[in-house]
């Protein structure tokens, strides 16, 4: 490291300075010791910065890199929560951290560490809360979930048993109706996979077939889409004259040949052909147009 620091706690260095701030090549290496004293030193430059400045910036990049040890130091405290990646933990920290060195002020005489695991904590829990419930449920069962699961776990060991509806609300003091409620919005937080392989049959069987939960799952009938399209076309052909109503009724309701039309209009095949294609051409518009 090209930054060193004496017992007394101030900065030598032989290489260059940005501003009143020493050079650091790598802040993101700099041990949590060193880390304490630089970002103090930091901290009292950019209280004295101009915002928007190179030294500005280049000071509260500086933080930010010598600080992620806070961020992963918090981010462990969820490593075995739900599914989402470290990385994706991690992320969501320095989100907090952000806002933790923004808002930080050294007259509050606080060190800095103890004034951003709050902000960084708060974020990743507000992430968990918010983004990983595979149904969306109201903020207050979000948050009764955690009281609910912490509370299973007091009771089944005071208890010696799992605890009932009624246990639990008892300890939480709340109504049974809140309770129940309150597990059953549970069963959002999280989703099986369509590709689960299904446990068994109507008659008690082991399923051995391979068969997925996907594969029960009816498919949309293709006949449906039309409804919408039936239902824009009805005032097109409403209006219509007869002769043109009547023809696509004989083309399409009666499936008959352009020929047979011809025949039974008195008139000829390609005469048909162009009545045909012009009413049409008017109906297509009229769709493309509702549409």
């Amino acid at each position: 490291m090209s930054v060193h620091l004496d017992p007394a706690g101030s900065t030598s260095q032989a290489d260059r300075l940005v501003g009143e701030l020493p050079w650091i090549e790598d802040a993101g290496k700099i041990a949590p010791r060193d880390a304490r004293a630089l970002t103090k030193l930091f901290f009292d430059q950019i209280q004295v910065l101009e915002e928007g400045t190179h030294e500005y910036q280049y000071a509260r990049n500086t933080l930010i890199e010598m600080n992620q040890s806070l961020v992963r130091f918090a981010a462990s405290r969820f490593r075995n929560r739900g599914n989402e990646g470290m990385e994706d933990v991690i992320q969501v920290g320095m989100i907090g951290l952000i806002k933790a060195i923004d808002r930080f002020d050294l007259s509050r005489e606080v060190e800095f560490p103890s004034f951003a695991i709050p902000y960084i904590t708060g974020e990743i829990k507000r992430f968990f809360r918010d983004t990983t419930w595979a149904v969306h449920v109201p903020r207050r069962l979000q948050e009764l979930r955690v009281d609910l699961a912490r509370a299973k776990e007091e009771l089944a060991v005071t208890l010696d048993r799992q605890p009932t509806v009624a246990d639990l609300a008892q300890h939480l003091e709340l109504s049974e109706e809140e309770i129940i409620e309150g597990l059953v919005a549970s069963n959002g937080y999280t989703a099986g996979s369509l590709d689960t392989p299904t446990d068994g049959s109507d008659d008690g069987q082991i399923n051995k077939s391979g068969r997925t939960y996907a594969d029960t799952m009816g498919g949309c009938d293709p006949a449906m889409e039309l409804v919408e399209d039936f239902h824009t076309l009805a005032p097109l052909l409403n209006a219509l004259d007869d002769r043109q109503r009547s023809i696509v009724e004989m083309r399409f309701g009666q499936e008959m040949t352009q020929a047979q039309i011809g025949e039974k209009l008195g008139v000829s095949q390609m005469h048909v052909s162009r009545l045909l294609t012009r009413t049409l051409t008017t109906l297509r518009a009229g769709m493309l147009t509702e549409n």
